[in-house]
């Protein structure tokens, strides 16, 4: 039986407002501690991937030895990326709340392309049929992944939250 670690990256030294997806942005602080507290909740082996982004591979590398696996990565916003959200014309804003899920900004994914790939490197992995397997990654894929892994619709999948420095334990009784 498979235990499923999800784990997302500590807070980010962005300012709020900013849409950062992709980007490869720093974090607020170092990852020693951070990993030191989320190592006593993982057993004592385990499979290992992380997105390539830093703030997500610094602390991986801190868990252990990660592979790295690039369909973890966060959504694509494109021309969004690092902009102030008060600076994206209103109705783009308002086109992506009507429908969250397949909504593209300029040049990105949608929130359900950056699910089918992150929920592809889950089943992949799973092949391997690895007994823990911990993911440290980022809250959108996080969220797909659980909710693919719980069976729940869209609609709820994407209001899950995933604090960070934080790990969820999932089984297949889940």
């Amino acid at each position: 039986m498979t235990t499923l670690y999800l784990v997302r990256h500590p807070a980010v030294a962005v300012a709020p407002g900013i849409c950062y997806g992709r980007s490869d942005v720093a974090l607020k602080e170092p990852v020693d501690v951070i990993a030191m507290q989320l190592r006593k909740q993982l057993p004592g082996e385990f499979t290992l991937l992380s997105s390539p982004a830093t703030r997500c591979l610094s602390l991986a590398n801190a868990l252990g030895r990660p592979q790295i696996e690039p369909r973890l990565q966060e959504i694509d916003f494109g021309s969004w990326e690092m902009r102030d959200y008060a600076s994206i014309e209103r109705s783009l804003i308002d086109q992506w709340a009507a429908d969250p899920l397949h909504f593209r900004a300029h040049g990105g994914e949608s929130v359900a392309q950056m699910a089918a790939r992150a929920i592809a490197a889950l089943h992949e992995a799973l092949t391997q049929a690895p007994e823990n397997l911990v993911i440290v990654a980022h809250g959108g894929p996080l969220r797909a992944l659980a909710g693919h892994w719980r069976g729940l619709a869209d609609a709820a999948w994407v209001q899950l939250q995933f604090d960070y420095a934080s790990l969820t334990r999932l089984t297949e009784a889940d």
